[in-house]
């Protein structure tokens, strides 16, 4: 199959750990207008980009393309099954004994809270 079809966009994301730069025929989308982007592809084809637009105000989209449009899926289901696999005793031990625990009201809830996304990432 031909896919020199002048509705196909070259789109280049370059990743830097947990932020990306995407370019969209040599033109920089603003990063506060992409939540999230999904790249599939199946053989033979091209590959199918997902863009979760964040920010559709600030942002202009122009073009024909093949629009694919995704809800963010819910955190709360997956957040809840990870806060009850957590040892209260274990967090508060490891917030306790973070360097960057301080002294200001709220410092320990700071520090669980910096704790659980540490483990949140796997850190």
């Amino acid at each position: 199959m031909d896919h020199h079809d002048d509705s196909l966009r070259h789109v280049r994301i370059t990743a830097h750990g947990e932020t990306a730069d995407i370019d969209i025929d040599g033109t920089r989308v603003d990063p506060r207008a992409i939540g999230a982007y999904t790249i599939t592809q199946i053989a033979g084809e091209p590959p199918h980009v997902l863009l979760h637009v964040t920010d559709r105000a600030s942002t202009q989209w122009s073009g024909i393309t093949r629009v694919s449009v995704a809800d963010a899926p819910d955190p709360g289901p997956a957040a809840a099954v990870f806060l009850d696999a957590i040892d209260p005793e274990a967090l508060e031990r490891a917030a306790l004994s973070r360097p960057d625990l301080g002294t200001e009201p709220h410092s320990l809830t700071k520090a669980m809270l910096a704790q659980l996304g540490e483990w949140a990432r796997g850190l």
